[in-house]
């Protein structure tokens, strides 16, 4: 039980720490000052999504994320978020594959080869499925975590940084709902993938408490670190930089290592929900399902993918916040089976 509930719970936290995460780009856009309740809060929110949608995907013995979706928002929207799912999980890979042969660049590889050796290394991936995806993330995740938390206690200890609380002064506390809402499409996508593989209610809590937990703390250690270089923020595209700009050239590289593996592991993740819807009708291994989706997806690397990005993310953050309050009504619509194994 506790071996698959961390399984699981690195699973998660590998979907949630992307590259907008791992960067703090996204903690940054949506957090910030007077945000440690809303930490606070999406920690909390965070918990119970994680639970209604493995509970909904084990009771349901899913393999994709269709009847879990079907639960949530009834069988006439279900068309529309599976299209809207698909779109969002090609065109995040999309980006993810080119982030990656942009990050390569630092060490003179070229683009191309940077988004061959991404491609290679998800192809190689998925030879073992999900066994495979769950491998790897019980391996880096751990690695990243350590090595971001290391980087910013570091900072905190050294530039004399305070993580007190003012609770009197907690005005950004909505921005939990937004933050939260803008992972659900990719979370309901991964977690449905693994509900036949759940044998015990105890995965659940170990995998959705454990999540939260570790990702509350960590957006409080580096919220509370992007603040202390609030003024420098602003001139780095990567705020991660601020942090590290008195770091040595060493600690620079290493870090760029670790925004490549967060893009790795958002690009697996997101292959992975792609993956497990398409393969039932495909009939196909699922290396060869993941092989053919790159394939279409390299061509469309060296498209500028702005004005996609500013019509359709709009749109997800309304549908995010749509599903959001689907999964949050649910234990009170549905009441959960206790004896459930």
């Amino acid at each position: 039980m506790w071996k698959s509930g961390f399984k699981w719970m690195f699973l998660i936290i590998g979907t949630m720490i992307g590259a907008g995460y791992a960067s703090g780009r996204e903690l940054w856009e949506f957090f910030g000052y007077e945000s440690d309740l809303a930490i606070l809060l999406f920690a909390l929110l965070f918990f119970v999504c994680c639970h209604v949608i493995m509970t909904i995907s084990h009771e349901e013995q899913s393999e994709h994320y269709l009847p879990v979706l079907e639960k949530l928002m009834g069988k006439k929207l279900t068309s529309l978020y599976d299209g809207m799912i698909i779109l969002y999980l090609f065109s995040t890979t999309v980006i993810m594959l080119a982030g990656g042969g942009a990050t390569l660049e630092v060490l003179h590889i070229p683009y191309w080869h940077g988004v061959g050796i991404i491609s290679v290394l998800l192809v190689i991936l998925f030879i073992w499925g999900l066994n495979g995806m769950t491998a790897m993330n019980s391996l880096v995740i751990p690695i990243l975590i350590l090595f971001l938390v290391s980087t910013l206690v570091v900072f905190q200890r050294t530039s004399g940084g305070s993580m007190g609380m003012v609770w009197s002064s907690q005005s950004n506390w909505p921005s939990a709902f937004t933050f939260t809402a803008l992972n659900m499409l990719p979370l309901v996508a991964v977690i449905s993938a693994i509900g036949k593989k759940i044998k015990h209610r105890g995965e659940r809590w170990i995998a959705s408490l454990g999540s939260a937990i570790v990702l509350g703390t960590i957006s409080l250690l580096y919220n509370q670190s992007l603040i202390a270089v609030a003024q420098e923020v602003m001139l780095y595209e990567i705020p991660l930089f601020a942090i590290l700009k008195n770091y040595p050239y060493f600690m620079v590289l290493v870090m760029s290592g670790l925004l490549w593996a967060a893009i790795y592991t958002t690009a697996a993740s997101g292959l992975l929900g792609l993956c497990t819807r398409c393969q039932p009708f495909l009939k196909l291994p699922f290396w060869l399902v993941a092989f053919l989706f790159l394939m279409l997806m390299i061509p469309l690397t060296t498209l500028g993918f702005s004005r996609l990005i500013s019509i359709l993310y709009p749109l997800y953050g309304v549908m995010n916040l749509y599903i959001l309050a689907a999964i949050m009504l649910y234990p009170i619509l549905h009441r959960f089976d206790n004896g459930a194994a």
